[in-house]
């Protein structure tokens, strides 16, 4: 029974520092909010910057997966090419091993001391109405979580090893034995165990629980931070699986880079390892391999030791293997980075655009449910009120055939695809407001709200767009019935204005782009001239019909058009006033 509750308590020591790590993280991410994608958009002018910037933003927001996640969305939208997005990816694989550092700390020093006490304090700064203090709150918290979870599984292993040692040791004896055989079932652990949990450093704390405890040495430990390298590009993988080409070349990227540097650092594993031994020397430390030698003789003999020589045992390995996931990581990218033009070729090969691809309507940047924070979800919602944008603007070319098409065979197609897009708008407001309501249910900070609230308001702008479609069709439609016809010189001047609420169309997507737009100047102007166009378009009508230019009919479905052209205006305005408004509230 006992040795169930302490395997148990493992178990739920995995599980607090996994959510202690998702709670730092989040309470990062939303301090830093958009100043953090920003940062990410604007310093990819070269190599250099895209790895630094991959490597702050990591070491921020202590998952690399975040990153990885947010460089998938900024290539799906856009915002970031291909190749600097592999820039970005190298500096997020250098960040995450702060994480191997920080949890070498954890199984060499007792933080859980101190964590109690930042459990305290996190949570009185949680309790706080101000959104930044609860943000660091929610950090201190996590933190302390992650440690307390870390000390629990390292205590209660060792009461299971204790009690099982030598059927342990036996155990991991067995599978120690064949060669470089080892080191590939090892590596191949280390991925799947990261592929299983979807956290990198969770592998990392148990590579260390594993070596710390003398049941492996330390060539496997390398192999299981090797594997863990492999298994952690799965969750932007994921991520792009129901993204656009760029996106899925993206996250393609990731895995070959980080394969290719886990196949040449085999290729080299003995001067790796000796490289590593000569620098813990030169630190102060003992050799990680004859540590991790040394804390087995000591397990198998299971006789007491002086614990002062164990702690020094254990450091010089813990900081060993941290050490080398830092230098692969660093070297990896030093030599790869020359090659990210060959990389960016490697995954548009492997990754083909797709043939013959129909148009599609349906979300493009939101997938699955919310992600980690409401700041992320609330960056790909954003991306998707620009793609909703452009497929209205899509159904307003569809208006303009519809209106100028005389042929009516012709014309019940155009009509046709004019209601397709009305339902599809419909359906995409309400896809977007489901997903706004899923985010809104988790904790948000003052301007992840207000950026909800806006939003909201510019998706049921967008879906009267639509049906500002559908009723251009069915004046239309009526106007076939009685076989009226608009003739040149009334197409012209219909022409005229659509070409006025195609500008208008064109300022409200360049708006929706500008995430921090401040001046919206240019869609006042932009209708401000559809409205001049409709007033003076109105008073020629007056005098067009007591001259009996044309049928008194014809200019009724004239000015219906006309009215509803206008109307579409007002949407685009509105949808621009939210846009700023989500900024200045």
């Amino acid at each position: 029974m006992t040795t169930v509750l302490n395997v148990l308590s493992v178990l739920g020591g995995l599980a607090m520092f996994l959510y202690g790590m998702a709670l730092m993280s989040e309470g990062l991410q939303k301090s830093a909010g958009d100043r953090l994608r920003s940062f990410m958009a604007k310093m990819t002018s070269n190599s250099f910057k895209r790895v630094l910037t991959g490597t702050v933003v990591t070491c921020l927001v202590q998952s690399s997966s975040a990153t990885t996640i947010m460089v998938v969305s900024f290539v799906n939208a856009g915002l970031l090419t291909l190749g600097n997005a592999i820039g970005v990816i190298m500096g997020a694989n250098i960040g995450t091993t702060l994480t191997a550092w920080i949890t070498s700390l954890g199984f060499s020093v007792n933080i859980a001391l101190l964590a109690v006490p930042m459990m305290a304090f996190g949570y009185v700064m949680h309790s706080s109405k101000k959104s930044t203090m609860k943000n660091i709150g929610q950090f201190m918290m996590g933190f302390a979580v992650m440690y307390v979870g870390l000390t629990f599984m390292k205590d209660c292993s060792n009461t299971i090893l204790n009690s099982y040692q030598t059927g342990m040791m036996s155990f991991f004896g067995s599978i120690n034995g064949f060669g470089f055989g080892s080191i590939l079932l090892f590596l191949i652990a280390g991925a799947v165990l990261t592929i299983v949990l979807q956290a990198s450093s969770a592998t990392m704390a148990i590579t260390m629980l594993l070596a710390s405890s003398g049941l492996i040495d330390f060539k496997l430990a390398v192999a299981m931070v090797l594997g863990e390298n492999i298994g952690t590009t799965i969750t932007a993988n994921i991520a792009a699986a129901v993204a656009n080409t760029s996106a899925k070349r993206a996250a393609r990227a990731h895995t070959i880079f980080n394969l290719i540097g886990v196949i040449w650092v085999l290729c080299l594993l003995k001067p790796i390892v000796s490289l590593i031994c000569i620098i813990m020397e030169s630190l102060g430390f003992y050799d990680p391999v004859e540590a991790s030698h040394q804390l087995a003789i000591l397990a198998q003999s299971g006789s007491p030791a002086d614990p002062e020589v164990m702690e020094i045992y254990k450091n010089s390995l813990l900081y060993g293997i941290a050490m080398l996931h830092t230098l692969f990581n660093i070297t990896n990218t030093c030599v790869l980075i020359w090659f990210v033009p060959l990389i960016e070729k490697a995954v548009i090969w492997l990754v083909k655009e797709p043939k013959g691809e129909t148009e599609v309507f349906r979300l493009k940047y939101i997938s699955g449910g919310p992600l980690s924070t409401a700041e992320l979800s609330l960056n790909e919602a954003q991306q998707e009120l620009i793609h909703f944008a452009e497929i209205c603007r899509n159904g307003f070319g569809y208006i303009r055939q519809a209106v100028n098409e005389q042929d009516p065979e012709k014309f019940d197609t155009l009509n046709d695809k004019l209601i397709k897009y009305e339902e599809i708008t419909d359906r995409i407001e309400f896809e977007i407001a489901q997903y706004l309501n899923e985010v809104s249910r988790n904790e948000l900070s003052e301007e992840a709200a207000n950026d909800i609230k806006s939003m909201y308001k510019i998706i049921k702008e967008m879906e009267s767009l639509g049906d500002s479609g559908e009723s251009i069709g069915r004046i239309l439609k009526r106007k076939n019935v009685h076989k009226k016809v608009f003739d040149k010189a009334l197409l012209d001047r219909l022409n005229k204005m659509m070409d006025l609420v195609q500008k208008g169309y064109d300022v409200m997507i360049d708006n929706l782009k500008n995430r921090y737009l401040r001046d919206i100047s240019n869609a006042v102007n932009a209708e401000y001239n559809i409205n001049e166009c409709r007033n003076h378009l109105r008073e020629e009508h007056i005098v067009n019909i007591e001259s009996n230019s044309y049928n008194y009919l014809t200019g009724v479905y004239y000015i219906d058009v006309l009215n509803e052209l206008e109307k579409i205006g007002d949407f685009l305005i509105n949808i621009s006033e939210a846009a700023v408004k989500e900024r200045d509230e």
